[in-house]
C-alpha cells in the first residue's frame, strides 16, 4: 500500500504587479522562501493590449544565471529569443526550457498571431534551481511542443496528465533536467481520483489553477492556492471536487546555499556580484530582436 503524503502549507498565490504585468506568487513568500530545488512559481493570464506591437510586448530583454526559467504555456504562445541565437515559438500546452547556465539574455513575447488565437497569454513560469556543479555550464535551450508531450490518461479518461520533465507510471518527460525533478500540467475532471507516485526523498507541490481537490487522508486545496506537502510518503491521491486544471512539480533537494538577487541565483554573494560584473561587461552576450 503506498502511502499518501500530508500537507505541510497551503500557500496563496498573491495578485502582484510585475513591471506592469499583473501575475500571481503563490512562493517565495513569507510561508515559504523555496521548495527546494523550486525558487518561484509566477502565474499569468493577461489579455495582450492591441494597441501594442507585439515586438514590444510582454517581456523583453533581460539576463538570466545559475538556473532554469521555464515558461509553462497554457494559452496563446510566447516567442523566446536568446543571446545565444535561439528564436522560436510554443504554443498553448508546450514549454519553453532555458537553462540559464553561466548567463544568457533572453525576451518572452506574444507571438505576431496572438490576437488571431485569442488574444490571450496564460502561462506558469518557474524558476528550478541548479546544482552548484552546473552553474557554470552552457546555456541551454529545449523548446517542447504540446504534441511531443507524454501523456498519461487514468482508466477511466478523467485524468490527463503531461509529463514534460522526470517520469511518471513509466512515461519519461522529453526534457533533460540538471537534477532530478518531475513537472506535470493535469486536468482532472470532477469526480477523478489519481494518485501521483515519485521519489520519496523529493520535495513536492501542487498549484491549483482552476477548480479544487481534496488530497486524500488530508484536506481540501481551493483554486489559486500552492499546497507543499510533507516529505512522508510516495506520493499523493488526488480528487477532484471540481473540474480542476493544476500543476504538479516535485525534485529532490539540493541543500545547497542561495544567494539571489533579480536574475541572478548563485551559492554565495561574491558569485552574485560576479554574476553582475559579467553581465555589465557583456560577457552574457547581446540580443537585438529582429
Amino acid at each position: 500500500m503506498k502511502t499518501n503524503r500530508t500537507i505541510k502549507s497551503i500557500l496563496y498565490a498573491q495578485p502582484m504587479d510585475m513591471g506592469g504585468m499583473p501575475i500571481r506568487q503563490p512562493f517565495p513568500s513569507h510561508k515559504a522562501e523555496q521548495v527546494d530545488p523550486f525558487l518561484l512559481l509566477h502565474h499569468a493570464d493577461i489579455k495582450v493590449p492591441t494597441h501594442i506591437d507585439t515586438k514590444h510586448a510582454g517581456v523583453g530583454p533581460h539576463p538570466h544565471r545559475g538556473f532554469s526559467p521555464v515558461s509553462f504555456i497554457f494559452k496563446g504562445g510566447v516567442h523566446h529569443r536568446d543571446s545565444r541565437g535561439n528564436n522560436n515559438i510554443v504554443y498553448a500546452g508546450g514549454t519553453q526550457w532555458m537553462n540559464a547556465g553561466m548567463g544568457v539574455i533572453h525576451s518572452e513575447r506574444p507571438p505576431e498571431d496572438i490576437h488571431e488565437i485569442g488574444g490571450r497569454q496564460e502561462l506558469i513560469q518557474l524558476w528550478v534551481n541548479t546544482p552548484a556543479k552546473h552553474k557554470m555550464d552552457a546555456p541551454n535551450y529545449q523548446p517542447l511542443t504540446a504534441e511531443e508531450t507524454p501523456v498519461v490518461n487514468s482508466a477511466d479518461q478523467l485524468t490527463s496528465v503531461n509529463v514534460i520533465a522526470g517520469e511518471l507510471n513509466g512515461v519519461k518527460g522529453p526534457i533533460k533536467t540538471l537534477s532530478p525533478v518531475n513537472t506535470f500540467t493535469a486536468t482532472m475532471k470532477k469526480g477523478a481520483k489519481f494518485f501521483f507516485e515519485f521519489s520519496s526523498t523529493h520535495n513536492a507541490f501542487i498549484y491549483i489553477m482552476d477548480g479544487k481537490v481534496t488530497v486524500t487522508g488530508d484536506g481540501e486545496v481551493d483554486d489559486k492556492y500552492v499546497a507543499v506537502f510533507n516529505n512522508d510518503g510516495e506520493g499523493f491521491e488526488l480528487e477532484a471536487l471540481e473540474d480542476t486544471q493544476l500543476f504538479i512539480g516535485t525534485g529532490e533537494p539540493l541543500n545547497e546555499p542561495v544567494a539571489s538577487h533579480g536574475p541572478f541565483v548563485m551559492n554565495s554573494q561574491t558569485e552574485l556580484m560576479e554574476a553582475f560584473r559579467d553581465y555589465q561587461v557583456g560577457k552574457m552576450g547581446v540580443l537585438i530582436e529582429e
